[in-house]
């Protein structure tokens, strides 16, 4: 399977309640060699209209972060754990995430990324999970470099905030741009 394949059956899917509410399936974008994928939460409400994630005040910031550190969004993968946005933009439930978990697990090994990033509490404790990695607040978890060995090999794995917590709280926006400028010595 490759990813427009994938991408194809995520948009048709209504595993969880969210396909009743969405205006679209926002399965991600960027190009299926990309050595760095980015995983947020859910899309949020331009997300939902345009079907493409990080596309509003918090996909500004990200660009803004990215461009920081010399890495521009075409060159990377960006996508969420939950494909589809929960109504009113409140945090997926374990269920969504449960049902909509294999996805991600599916483009992950399509794309065979060398760095994931991980924004936000959600997709952060999801890939400890999966790793099998010490589970840990983000507060404690963020900027640090983790390295897990995949079926695909090595693969470097540092979780930060999610870019619209530091809308909400400028105090984590400096914390964000240094975890970010972490991504040359992880690749």
């Amino acid at each position: 399977m490759n990813l427009e394949d994938l991408n194809s059956e995520i948009k048709l899917c209504k595993k969880c309640s969210l396909y009743k509410t969405r205006t679209n399936v926002v399965p991600g974008s960027g190009p299926s060699n990309a050595k760095i994928v980015l995983i947020g939460e859910a899309p949020g409400q331009f997300e939902d209209i345009k079907g493409e994630p990080f596309v509003g005040r918090a996909g500004a910031l990200l660009t803004e972060i990215l461009n920081s550190v010399g890495i521009k969004r075409n060159e990377i993968f960006i996508t969420n754990i939950v494909k589809c946005r929960p109504p009113g933009n409140r945090d997926p439930l374990l269920e969504e995430i449960k049902v909509c978990s294999p996805y991600l697990d599916k483009q992950l090994e399509i794309i065979k990324p060398k760095l994931i990033i991980s924004l936000g509490r959600f997709s952060m404790y999801y890939l400890m999970e999966k790793f099998n990695l010490p589970k840990e607040s983000i507060t404690k978890a963020h900027g640090k470099l983790f390295t897990i060995n995949t079926l695909f090999g090595p693969l470097k794995f540092i979780p930060t905030y999610h870019p619209a917590a530091a809308l909400y709280n400028p105090n984590l926006k400096s914390f964000i741009f240094e975890d970010f400028k972490k991504i040359p010595q992880a690749l």
